[in-house]
């Protein structure tokens, strides 16, 4: 295996882990070469530098990049609708030819929603006669109705079937969660499936070095941060309620960096509550994170109450261990499990802001001892499972095990 191809519809500039990957693969001998969309998340808006319409190419750290014409994803509903339709169209029409003559011994798609962008791969896979590995991190179509973009059975039962013929067309899927298994076998017929967990850059499990701009409520007495993406899913409300039912605490401080579909109301509800204790700084660049995350008291991560999200594992939990930092994990399932084994902090249901201010005082009034043998925990667990070059290393193994069989037919 000496080239891959990597599909997906984010890519660098947007921060996503699919970045880290590819530059790792690239790092250890392998071409990489990706085909992606403009740059446009988490604000709707395509960054500048960047054109909406005709296809661009330029190089990242080493790695040739194709983009595709792409509609930007707006402020969601049926605009979001129309990025994600985009970028499969795009791929569909644009990508043959903005890959002709080129080979491929392996084309792999990283797979956060939409999973409609692994249609442009199947195809281009069956184009150049080389398998696809598709590396599921969302469940469809369960998200889609657990985040309230669609509510419609009939449309979410032929997303389903879209779905369906997706797992079925690709070589080997890597799941996120082992939770994730059982769902994805339902539709995947015979499709061999592996259990792949997350990573982050291993930056994240080393001590911060430079300057940091100042964020208000970190660093300041005890401070609870919150990092990602601020949406539907994450049930945010919880923080706000959380930090009205703490406000007489002037030493703490909830500090929520990213941004989102709800950051809005948060700021409007936090100015409506008068929540001096509630920090929406916006958004930092990626590699500020590591810091500002060992700069917190603790490290929070919520997700709403659905069935779906018992089975998922944010990746911000990785970014947590990797941080050394105590954790507030406030969802139920996998996400939960995964930091109380770990011993790496204190877990509360999702959505229930009374348990996470009650669960937030249990940390404050800790001794110190206590939070930093949680957090030393926490690293220890994420350098056993789930350190960044070790996984690329798995990674690269599913690889070799699916290109086996074609390089020995060849």
């Amino acid at each position: 295996m000496k080239k891959i191809l990597i599909v997906s519809q984010y890519f660098w500039p947007e921060s996503f882990r699919i970045n880290e990957i590819a530059k790792t693969l690239s790092e250890k001998g392998i071409e990489v070469e990706v085909l992606t969309g403009k740059p446009n998340y988490p604000r709707g808006e395509i960054f500048a530098g960047y054109r909406a319409w005709g296809g661009q190419r330029e190089i990242y750290q080493g790695i040739n990049i194709n983009r595709l014409p792409l509609l930007a994803r707006g402020g969601g509903g049926w605009r979001l609708a129309l990025n994600y339709l985009s970028f499969v169209v795009s791929g569909m029409m644009f990508a043959p030819w903005m890959l002709r003559k080129k080979k491929y011994d392996i084309i792999f798609v990283y797979a956060p929603s939409p999973i409609l962008q692994a249609i442009p791969a199947i195809f281009i896979g069956w184009l150049k006669s080389c398998p696809v590995v598709l590396s599921v991190q969302d469940l469809w179509p369960e998200s889609l109705s657990a985040t309230g973009h669609l509510q419609n059975r009939t449309v979410l039962k032929l997303v389903e079937q879209v779905v369906r013929l997706i797992y079925r067309r690709t070589d080997l899927l890597l799941v996120q969660s082992r939770a994730f298994e059982a769902p994805v076998r339902e539709l995947a017929s015979d499709t061999p499936i592996a259990y792949y967990p997350n990573s982050v850059d291993d930056t994240f499990a080393v001590p911060a070095k430079g300057e940091l701009p100042a964020v208000a409520g970190l660093g300041d007495g005890f401070s609870v941060m919150f990092a990602g993406n601020i949406g539907t899913a994450q049930a945010v409300e919880v923080i706000v309620e959380a930090a009205s039912l703490l406000k007489k605490y002037a030493d703490i401080h909830f500090v929520v960096l990213g941004e989102g579909s709800r950051w809005e109301w948060m700021r409007q509800e936090a100015q409506r509550r008068a929540l001096s204790n509630l920090h929406l700084p916006g958004m930092f660049p990626v590699e500020t994170m590591p810091g500002f995350m060992q700069q917190a008291s603790a490290l929070l991560v919520t997700l709403a109450d659905r069935e779906i999200f018992r089975a998922t594992i944010p990746s911000k939990v990785q970014a947590y261990l990797a941080a050394g930092r105590p954790i507030l994990a406030c969802l139920n399932g996998e996400g939960a499990n995964l930091v109380a084994e770990a011993g790496a902090g204190l877990t509360v249901p999702a959505e229930d802001g009374r348990a996470l201010a009650e669960t937030v005082l249990q940390l404050y009034h800790m001794p110190s001892q206590e939070r930093e043998a949680m957090g030393m925990r926490g690293r220890l667990y994420y350098e056993q499972h789930f350190a960044h070059d070790m996984l690329v290393d798995q990674l690269i193994e599913h690889l070799r095990s699916v290109c086996a069989p074609k390089e020995k037919s060849e």
